[in-house]
């Protein structure tokens, strides 16, 4: 259930100066400009500053009077807000910025970041599934991220109750993610503060949302797109038949990510996402070996083609070939296919003047396919 992945944006230098970051955050929290948006105006512009001074006038063709773009001093508030709270800015394009994320149609031009950098550059794989889960389901997250960290992958999950909590819980020593729905320094639920705390520590949270932003129902499928984006594979564990974690599933489909599913008992509600992405062509996940096969498919190298040899062109047979035989015989027998090759010639143009030489009398055959010149 993978399309192939990786698909490109239009170049644009991205921000190496305080002024060229304030200028990119000004775009992204215009009104009206989301990431599809402000990547159309980069492409189109070539830098943010000259798509802020545009804006109105496009805003205005739209039908729109009243435009004004995001000022620099709300801007400016908002990295003030992140420097006294230890969040620090990541931009599309830089090097640091993860090539999974960047690939996907949408990708966050800024994301917020709290915490280490290190699990952000190793290979990602998402874990998610249901808040209410059960006793068995948390205890599947859990070690699916402990073995899946141990083989070297960080855990992006979501920082909600119920299986995204446990996968972080199993991957704090080895490297997780929480994507935030809201601000990146705004925990939800509460309940997790004590395990937000830990990520900030141990993993790294991130957020495209605004510093402080409390979350609103609205904010979820937009990170849900953010945690399949930075995965090789995502990886759902108890999930019912409507739910985020399968517009987390949809997203990693459209996004050309592989899609895998923790099997449920029928009568379970909570197993009826999963049994469906099963039967939709999920790979079906018993335990960590399963998904760590997967992932090694994934990370094949690609085996180059092999080399497409032209067909010598065959040279032409000369004018007399008959005399250009003999000429290539002698008194000493030689087989027939070393002067089928000696001659440059396919067999079905030299064998047939074999026979009218041996026919005249001027070559004569000899046991074991040999020919000698009489």
């Amino acid at each position: 259930m993978a399309k192939d992945l990786f698909s490109s944006h239009p170049p644009f230098t991205p921000p190496t100066k305080e002024e060229d970051r304030l200028l990119w955050l000004r775009l992204i929290r215009s009104p009206r400009v989301g990431p599809k948006t402000f990547h159309r105006l980069m492409a189109e512009h070539g830098d943010a500053g000259a798509a802020l001074e545009a804006l109105p006038a496009i805003a205005k063709a739209a039908g729109v009077d009243d435009y004004t773009p995001c000022t620099a001093e709300r801007a400016q508030a908002e990295i003030e807000i992140a420097r006294a709270k230890g969040a620090r800015m990541l931009c599309f394009g830089t090097d640091a910025y993860p090539h999974t994320l960047a690939s996907i149609a949408d990708p966050p031009p800024v994301l917020w970041c709290m915490g280490q950098r290190g699990p952000i550059l190793r290979p990602m794989v998402a874990l998610v599934g249901a808040r209410n889960a059960s006793s068995l389901g948390t205890r599947m997250a859990r070690s699916l991220a402990e073995g899946l960290g141990q083989a070297g992958y960080t855990i992006v999950s979501g920082l909600a109750r119920g299986v995204d909590a446990a996968a972080h819980h199993g991957s704090l020593k080895t490297g997780t993610i929480a994507v935030m729905g809201g601000g990146v320094d705004v925990i939800y639920p509460a309940e997790n503060a004590i395990l937000a705390a830990a990520i900030a520590d141990q993993g790294l949270r991130l957020s495209e949302q605004p510093m402080s932003l409390h979350p609103q129902g609205r904010h979820f499928p937009p990170r849900n797109r953010i945690i399949s984006g930075l995965a090789l594979a995502v990886v759902v564990v108890e999930a019912a038949e409507k739910s985020g974690s399968l517009i987390t599933a949809r997203d990693a489909l459209d996004q050309g990510r592989e899609v895998m599913a923790v099997p449920g008992h029928p009568v379970d509600g909570r197993a009826g996402g999963c049994n469906r992405l099963i039967r939709e062509g999920a790979t079906l996940v018993r335990h960590v070996e399963d998904v760590l096969e997967v992932l090694e498919r994934l990370q094949e190298p690609e085996r180059p083609a092999p080399a497409v040899v032209p067909p010598t062109p065959e040279r032409a047979a000369p004018a007399d070939l008959e005399q250009a035989l003999l000429d290539l015989l002698g008194p000493t027998p030689v087989a027939e296919d070393q002067i089928i090759r000696d001659m440059a010639l396919s067999a079905s143009v030299v064998s047939p003047a074999l026979v009218m030489l041996e026919i005249q009398g001027s070559v004569r055959r000899h046991p074991g396919g040999l020919i000698s010149r009489v």
